[in-house]
């Protein structure tokens, strides 16, 4: 036996490479993993036969990219390749797109792979050894607490207000000296409703300037009210600003895995340091190259899923059914304790919906085939939600 078995051995445990039995203990996990919820991804619709099937489960964009996104995929030939680490071609054309140094925007692998760096560059434990804290709206993107909780952090979860909106004030005041940063989402998912200017004007007026505020915009692009607010400019006027957003919705990109971050350069130095090696592949940043050289073809796209958010909306309240205020690709039913049933009957219907146990169901405005499927089930539903 040599030394490593030795010690294995008097460890309790078996020699290294021996075989395992029922009573040889399993390697344990942080700690800090078994607290955690799983993510839980939108499934696939239900096969019925004489019924296409629809997913409104994951918020995809049902038109998908425009064509030159397509010709620029069916081009590439680098699979042998690693992809160019720093995203330099990419950062430059969104620098003019968006009227910002391209130093200030860094790349992820969709706008929760940009999250996870920013968390990764300045949330763990501090000198003390306790968690640095993160409030988060709630419900909100139910990837936060696990990314928090991942990091090393602890997550501060404040509740919606009633019409699923967040409340700024009681996100303020769970501000504290161990808060790094403060998550925004707008518009939120799952509920629906976006933030407005004077609303996060008056929220950054209320929060430390060395609390980074973090305006996750995934579904930006969908909104059309002048009054809400825009990262961007947000980011232009407060240094402890960062902005998330992505290609996934909009561009229809979401299984390249492409996203972005702007902000100053004193947080971006942080954030390059916290980007895994090879994240974002050349493949996804030419494909998003081409989708912002042809920004009037994805407007129209995203137009007609805007377009047939109306028509759902206009729908369910002639129905009766209650939802909040949405400006984003999908609505909030809050159904409660009549989710799982409203989730079932779709399923049975070849509708797959995302279901968040006996809350509510968030239905992603699909196809307008799809669309139509829906508010047929809901005409048919005995138990209209309420706000």
């Amino acid at each position: 036996m040599n030394t490593r078995d030795a010690a294995h051995t008097l460890a309790g445990h078996p020699p290294a490479g021996g075989p395992a039995d029922a009573t040889t203990p399993a390697p344990r996990p942080r700690p800090a993993l078994t607290r955690l919820p799983r993510y839980a991804a939108g499934r696939p619709p239900v096969v019925v036969e004489g019924l296409t099937a629809y997913k409104l489960s994951s918020n995809e964009n049902p038109f998908g990219p425009v064509p030159a996104v397509r010709e620029a995929i069916a081009r590439w030939d680098g699979v042998n390749r690693y992809p160019e680490t720093t995203s330099a071609a990419l950062r430059e054309v969104l620098g003019e797109v968006l009227g910002v140094p391209p130093e200030d925007v860094v790349a992820g692998a969709g706008s929760l792979g940009a999250l996870n760096q920013l968390l990764a560059a300045f949330v763990g434990a501090a000198e003390d050894g306790a968690p640095d804290e993160v409030v988060h709206a709630w419900r909100s993107f139910e990837a936060y607490p696990i990314s928090i909780g991942l990091s090393g952090g602890l997550g501060v979860p404040v509740p919606n207000r009633r019409d699923g909106s967040h409340d700024l004030d009681a996100m303020a005041a769970a501000v504290t000296a161990r808060t790094k940063a403060v998550l925004l989402c707008t518009p939120n998912n799952p509920t629906g409703p976006s933030l407005t200017t004077a609303e996060v004007e008056r929220f950054l007026a209320a929060v430390p300037r060395d609390v980074l505020v973090v305006i996750d915009e995934a579904y930006q692009e969908f909104q059309r009210r002048d009054d809400l607010v825009d990262g961007i400019e947000a980011y232009r006027r407060h240094p402890n600003v960062v902005v998330l957003r992505t290609f996934s919705k909009a561009h229809g990109l979401a299984g390249l895995r492409i996203g972005y971050s702007v902000a100053r350069p004193e947080i971006t130095r942080h954030l390059r340091q916290a980007v895994p090696a090879f994240s974002v592949t050349d493949l996804a940043q030419q494909a998003a190259i081409a989708s912002l050289r042809h920004r009037d073809q994805v407007a129209e796209r995203v137009q007609r899923v805007v377009d047939e958010r109306e028509r759902v909306l206009a729908g369910l309240r002639e129905l009766g059914w209650a939802h909040p205020e949405t400006q984003a690709n999908f609505v909030w039913l809050n159904l409660g304790e009549h989710s799982e049933a409203f989730a079932d009957l779709c399923d049975a219907h070849a509708l797959s919906v995302r279901r968040f146990g006996a809350e509510g169901v968030r239905a992603t405005v699909g196809e307008p085939e799809a669309n139509t499927r829906l508010l047929e089930l809901c005409a048919r539903f005995p138990h209209p939600p309420v706000l």
